[in-house]
């Protein structure tokens, strides 16, 4: 090529890039925008083909128990209310709220002076009564036994008496002044017999004056255990373990018989007593175990056992109350306190699970589903077994590694194209 021609060539070529350049810089908008309107085209067009992103989560397959909830609160079995048998005050309380008490430890003590005096009052009656009966038997009994012994030979004297009197009296060596007082001494000897043979039937068992004697030392007696029951009345114990969940007294206070001064948990048997919405009766039977906790220590959960169904149902809450017994309470379980209960009432191995929050008409006889199917929601039906608030149990309709769209998609419709977006889920 000549230089002729190289010369012209290369005019031709900055000629190009000049008017290339010219425009550019005259259409440069129209350019980028036209470029933009390619770019939303092709991600509209993108975005039409395969739908908006939609969250969907995954039907697993794992071992599944299913629980009830439901809240109640701790009970025992019976309270015993503590109170005052006689009137006194209050000298000393060497127990607290609260505390954890045995049979027969000391709950209240009441001022016992004049119980006291009362009971040596009644001791001294008793060894009285005591020093009676010992008279009877140790000095009046002999001395009647003497008496009758004497008045028997008195009596003898006197009617030999009387018999030699009346021989005299018949052969007229005495007159009838003289027989007259013969007899009158019979008689008085007789009587005198009579007399003292009362006196001992009187000191001897079954007499009256042992029996008065019993009977006064036996009144004594009654009066010395009553005196000293009064004396145990001034010291309130606890009939049997338990806990002092109650009091209302304090020392100095005076009380009455008939006054609640504590009530006491008896140890043992501790019972949650809860509510149950009346759609799971069917579920619950006696023996079912569960896991219970109570809300001021959430954290800690301990062991219990449906004990209790109460056959009838409170028609305004809706709900059936079950008792639950608590083999080994922890020590921070107190009466009345809430508790939350669940309550094992099935259980499956490698069941089929679908969340919860993915089915429709969850209470219905039909109960359904959106599953993604070929970058569509397709509405499909599903038989459910055993739930819980987060999964059910799926019989039918579903198999593992399908995934489906949350109830809360509400924008998503049967048929409609969705991206997924798989999301975790609730275990």
């Amino acid at each position: 090529m000549s230089s002729f021609d190289m010369r012209a060539y290369h005019d031709f070529i900055m000629s190009m890039f000049t008017t290339s350049r010219l425009f550019v810089q005259r259409y440069a908008g129209w350019l980028l925008f036209v470029l933009a309107a390619l770019l939303a085209i092709f991600f509209l067009g993108k975005t039409w083909l395969q739908g908006p992103a939609t969250p969907v989560l995954s039907v697993v397959q794992r071992d599944f128990v299913q629980t009830v909830v439901a809240s109640g609160h701790v009970e025992s079995p019976h309270r015993v209310e503590l109170g005052a048998q006689v009137t006194g005050t209050v000298l000393r309380i060497p127990v607290s709220e609260g505390q954890t008490v045995t049979a027969g430890q000391t709950l209240i003590e009441l001022e016992s002076t004049e119980l006291q005096a009362a009971l040596r009052q009644a001791e001294l009656a008793v060894t009285q009564a005591q020093a009676k009966l010992r008279q009877v038997h140790e000095v009046q009994a002999p001395v009647a036994e003497q008496a009758v012994r004497q008045a028997l030979a008195n009596q003898d004297a006197a009617k030999q008496a009387l018999q030699r009197a009346q021989r005299l009296f018949d052969k007229g060596f005495i007159g009838q002044a003289a027989l007259d007082e013969s007899t009158r001494a019979e008689s008085v000897a007789g009587a005198q017999l009579r007399s003292a043979q009362q006196q001992l039937r009187s000191a001897n068992s079954g007499g009256s004056d042992l029996a008065v004697a019993e009977s006064a030392l036996s009144q004594a007696q009654a009066g010395a255990d009553l005196a000293r029951a009064r004396l145990r009345y001034a010291k309130i114990q606890a009939p049997v373990s338990g806990t002092l969940i109650a009091r209302s007294v304090e020392p100095g206070d005076v009380v009455q018989p008939g006054k609640v001064l504590m009530v006491l948990s008896p140890a043992g048997e501790t019972q949650l007593v809860v509510q149950m919405d009346e759609k799971h009766l069917n579920l619950l039977k006696l023996g079912q175990v569960a896991l219970a906790s109570a809300d001021a220590y959430a954290g800690q959960r301990f062991s219990a056992s449906l004990a209790f169904i109460n056959p009838g149902v409170d028609a305004q809450r809706g709900s059936v109350e079950v008792k639950l017994h608590v083999p080994q309470p922890p020590d921070y379980l107190k009466q009345d306190m809430t508790v939350s209960v669940d309550i094992e009432v099935g259980q499956r191995s490698q069941a089929v699970l679908v969340p919860t929050e993915a089915v429709h008409d969850l209470e219905s006889t039909s109960p359904w589903v959106l599953k993604v199917m070929d970058g569509r929601a397709t509405r499909t039906s599903v038989q459910l077994g055993l739930r819980t608030p987060a999964l059910c149990e799926v019989l039918e309709g579903l198999t593992v590694g399908d995934w489906v769209i949350p109830t809360t998609a509400v924008s998503v419709l049967d048929h409609a194209r969705v991206r997924a977006i798989p999301q975790s889920v609730t275990k």
